[in-house]
């Protein structure tokens, strides 16, 4: 009877925390202002000539039970955050609650008694697994750091983990080079389980795995979030894997949060030009929609030093919105949306912050030549960023264009005579289109126009563009070729 009563008190304790929203639940970890600098020593006394600001003043909060996406480009600052958190490295500056407790400053020893509660999961699982140990001994080493006497046993009790993580209790006495990389990732997850703790950090946790594991992974850390009550805090660059298993993402750019937003509202409206860059690169697996306009967004450059970042909004020197204001001025983290919190003095999707400042900056005008026209805000379709246009969108829009430009050809052509040397005379072309009209142009200037254009006809036939506009070309020099049937390897 005792049995059954403690399983109905528990159940009915489960249910309301399953069932209550996110915004009402207890916050778990508090994180305000982190910061996390490595010094930069030169000379032979050492002194400090710079530092890598890896991490530079980042605020946010994670609640029980949920899961805490956190995205962004190489050499943010992800990894950082995430061993700063757990306090495996020491923080420069900023302050980590942990249940109303600050944790930021303890040290070694009064951090033990919370690793019970804190845990990590490290992205190599070759390198996080000592060669030299078993598995049995890998996954009892919590129990006995701890002092932990688990009841049936600590061999039971690791067995069982196994079990719980998908492996064989059988193989409680292996060793990791007997496994493959998703199992010793399974091994990684079931010694960070061994003491049930409240916040696991996960940095890349499939990133190292193939696809057809990486699925297994995901849904093995889900249903232990819901068997265990876990809470997460996700480190990954795969979008797909974040919007699967996250509640709410934060995304970082060169140790800052731009955007930290509901799941939901942030793959629907990003509101930061630099989350929507990101979402544009995800690949769309659906066959549907290959013969529709493609909007993905190049960022021009890489991604700046964190030795010297640039002032102001550190994506201004990427942005095609960028201002006077985002370089000098730099944007808080600021919460223009229910849930959703954005660094942004000119938003996608939102109402501008900064409505007085409407002069470009160079590097915006240069990124803006790699962003579609759907995304600009202008919309304009008569600047030289067409081209640039036609590059970043389908096939099926640069084939409409490349007959465009020939019907235009052959109109001149009536009324002038002589257009493709006048044509790449006055628009000249960088990309490969305009080598293509270059070339003609070169040869025409040497030679009379009726001797110069059978050879651009040859050469266009002849690498698979389209044939319409040849046999009008061909009727003006030669009236001997009739417009119907054009024989260009004849010529």
């Amino acid at each position: 009877m005792s049995e059954t009563k403690k399983t109905d008190t528990a159940a009915q304790a489960a249910v309301p925390e399953q069932a209550s929203a996110p915004d009402e639940r207890e916050v778990l970890l508090k994180v305000e202002n982190l910061t996390k600098h490595f010094p930069i020593k030169k000379g032979i006394l050492r002194r400090q000539v710079g530092a890598v600001k890896a991490v530079d003043g980042i605020d946010f909060e994670v609640r029980k039970g949920e899961t805490l996406g956190v995205v962004g480009e190489s050499g943010c600052g992800k990894s950082t955050m995430g061993r700063v958190i757990t306090r495996l490295q020491d923080p420069t500056g900023g302050t980590i609650s942990f249940e109303g407790q600050d944790i930021t400053r303890l040290s070694t020893g009064d951090m033990r008694p919370l690793r019970r509660d804190i845990q990590m999961i490290f992205q190599d699982p070759y390198g996080s697994l000592n060669p030299r140990h078993t598995i049995g001994s890998i996954v009892s080493a919590p129990f006995r750091l701890q002092g932990v006497e688990p009841e049936g046993g600590v061999k039971k009790e690791v067995q069982r983990l196994l079990e719980l993580v998908g492996l064989s209790p059988e193989h409680y006495n292996r060793y990791p080079h007997e496994f493959s990389g998703g199992q010793r990732q399974r091994i990684g997850i079931a010694r960070a389980l061994a003491l049930k703790p409240k916040l696991v950090v996960a940095d890349e946790p499939v990133s190292a795995l193939d696809v057809s594991i990486q699925a297994q992974v995901v849904n093995l850390m889900d249903d232990l979030q819901q068997e265990l009550g876990l809470t997460y805090v996700i480190i990954a660059h795969d979008l797909s894997v974040v919007r699967h298993v996250s509640d709410r993402i934060a995304v970082m750019y060169l140790g800052k949060i731009v955007e930290l937003a509901d799941r939901n509202a942030l793959y629907e409206a990003p509101m930061h030009p630099y989350t929507k860059a990101l979402m544009s690169a995800v690949p769309v697996p659906d066959t549907k929609r290959r013969g529709q306009k493609s909007e993905r967004i190049l960022l021009r450059g890489d991604v700046p030093s964190p030795i010297a970042p640039p002032s102001g909004c550190r994506f201004h020197t990427r942005c095609w919105k960028a201002t006077e204001i985002c370089r000098t001025t730099e944007p808080q983290l600021v919460e223009l949306k229910p849930g959703q919190r954005v660094a942004c003095h000119h938003p996608e999707n939102f109402a501008d912050q900064a409505p007085q400042d409407t002069v470009l900056l160079s590097a915006a005008k240069e990124a803006s030549e790699l962003v579609p026209d759907a995304v600009l805000a202008g919309g304009l379709e008569d600047e030289p960023k067409s081209e640039a246009v036609t590059e970043t969108s389908s096939e099926s829009e640069s084939e409409s264009e490349s007959e465009s430009e020939p019907e235009s050809e052959s109109e001149a052509a009536a009324e002038h005579g002589v257009v493709p040397e006048a044509k790449a005379g006055a628009e000249p072309e960088t990309g490969a289109e305009g080598a293509a009209e270059a070339k003609p142009a070169s040869t025409a200037g040497t030679s009379p126009a009726s001797d110069a254009k059978p050879e651009p006809v040859a050469e266009e036939s002849g690498s698979g563009s389209a044939a319409e506009p040849d046999p009008e070309a061909a009727a003006e020099s030669e009236p001997a070729v009739t417009p119907k049937s054009p024989n260009p390897k004849g010529k």
